[in-house]
């Protein structure tokens, strides 16, 4: 059997995520982890499936340019847009190793009229360079394809912030993705891990946020035996913060209402000393399998899961009867444009429309089910005022037995200051640009104690 090229390798991943509408971060993740792929080639696969999904609207524009109304198969598009990104995006590949590898795929895939023009396409681009984006209009449009956005989603960050951290945003959505992972310090700190990893070939380094993460410098974790053994999930460092916000503690009974693939909820039960009682719940069975999986090879029992709706937690536990409960609530993703790059495409206004509607819901049911003086922890992985801190403003004037938790901002790195929402409430949200980290949101409410309710 003939070595595939990592760049053959890339354009199959690519095929089947277009294809089969999957997730590029998992479909990668599948494929490194099964696929007889050298060591060395994951990482430029993993830089071109990740580059080319993020520039796509770019690199379809520049394709227009050479291959004005021709009508192309998919495998022929991706092709030459990888081709594009390697040369404008990439500066270690030679020009004829882009072009003669590129022709080989043709050649393996199609007739020799593809090959050919694929031959001719991309050296009349090598000659002439990509078209000049200054024309383009309006400049709602030009931004759009030079940062590879949808025009409405730049105009709502521009919207709810300014030019620049809509900007900002959309070019940091565009950079490679850092892996970072959470120590499981049940079983071993921070500095052991490191010592640890660095003897399986991976370097990692301390995060900046949390004091439970290492970002992965270098190495393919999900292989390792560190991995295997329990000692670390993988995690973005800003989602590892959600912990942080709801302080949970030995003993206490804990609810996380869309725990689904069980991230935070582990994460809760390692910060529990694997001790209390956790509910984690999530709509779909499979996803509380994942959970019951993850708990298992990180050695928590504390964590019992259930397949139901969030929305009927009140029906289910009754009220008042949980010192915490979390709400990672479905949200539209907007802040991990970087890690998931399709989401970009999938997502729209009407989507979000409806998703703030189960967030609502959500927030409504669940939140009878918290125990005065207990806490309400709401996160997302978005950015969108109308999801996050709109959302939660509009709940708290409509329940005065709930208050901004005081302590909120102090339970967290001096660094997350300027992330407050404002100085009299408790929300942050996290920007792509600010720490290297996914955008994130959280806000923490306690409920009044009975004797402070005013009626």
């Amino acid at each position: 059997m003939s070595k595939i090229s990592a760049r053959e390798t890339a354009l199959n991943l690519l095929l089947s995520i277009s294809r089969d509408q999957s997730y590029s971060q998992l479909a990668l993740n599948r494929s490194l982890s099964e696929e007889m792929i050298p060591e060395r080639d994951k990482a430029l696969v993993t830089t071109l499936v990740y580059g080319v999904l993020q520039r796509s609207l770019t690199l379809d524009y520049i394709l227009s340019s050479f291959a004005s109304g021709k009508r192309l198969d998919d495998w022929v598009r991706l092709l030459l847009q990888l081709s594009f990104y390697q040369k404008i995006y990439l500066d270690r590949i030679p020009d004829h190793a882009i072009v003669n590898e590129a022709v080989t795929i043709a050649g393996k895939r199609g007739h020799r009229g593809i090959s050919g023009f694929v031959n001719a396409v991309l050296r009349r681009f090598l000659r002439e360079g990509p078209p000049d984006f200054s024309s383009v209009k309006p400049e709602s449009r030009r931004l759009s394809i030079i940062y590879s956005h949808p025009e409405w989603l730049l105009s709502l960050w521009e919207s709810q912030w300014d030019r620049e951290t809509a900007i900002g945003i959309a070019d940091s959505d565009n950079r490679p993705p850092y892996t970072f992972v959470r120590v499981n310090r049940t079983e071993i700190s921070r500095d052991e891990l490191i010592s640890r990893l660095e003897g399986e070939g991976i370097n990692a380094s301390k995060g900046n946020l949390s004091p439970d993460c290492l970002k992965i410098d270098s190495g393919h974790v999900a292989s390792s035996q560190a991995f295997e053994n329990g000692l670390m999930t993988v995690q973005d460092e800003s989602s590892m913060l959600v912990a942080d916000a709801l302080d949970p503690r030995e003993g206490m009974a804990v609810l996380d209402a869309c725990a689904g693939p069980g991230g935070k909820t582990t994460h809760i039960g390692e910060r529990m000393g694997n001790k209390g009682k956790i509910i984690a719940l999530d709509l779909h069975e499979h996803k509380t399998k994942l959970i019951d999986r993850y708990a298992e090879r990180l050695g928590l029992s504390n964590i019992e899961t259930r397949a139901m709706d969030a929305r009927r937690v009140d029906e289910v536990f009754g009220t008042e009867v949980f010192d915490r409960v979390l709400l990672d609530v479905p949200c539209s993703g907007l802040g991990v444009i970087r890690r998931k790059p399709e989401i970009r495409w999938g997502k729209t206004p009407e989507d979000i429309r409806q998703l703030i509607e189960v967030q609502v819901e959500i927030l409504e049911n669940a939140s009878r089910v918290v125990r005065p003086g207990g806490w309400l922890v709401y996160s997302t992985c978005t950015i969108n005022r109308d999801e996050n801190e709109r959302q939660l403003t509009r709940f708290i004037s409509r329940h005065p037995d709930f208050e901004w938790e005081p302590e909120f901002i102090t339970r967290f790195p001096d660094e997350l200051k300027d992330c407050q929402i404002s100085p009299d409430t408790s929300m942050i949200q996290i920007m792509p640009f600010q720490f290297g980290t996914d955008g994130f949101f959280i806000a923490c409410l306690r409920k009044k104690m009975k004797t402070e309710q005013v009626h």
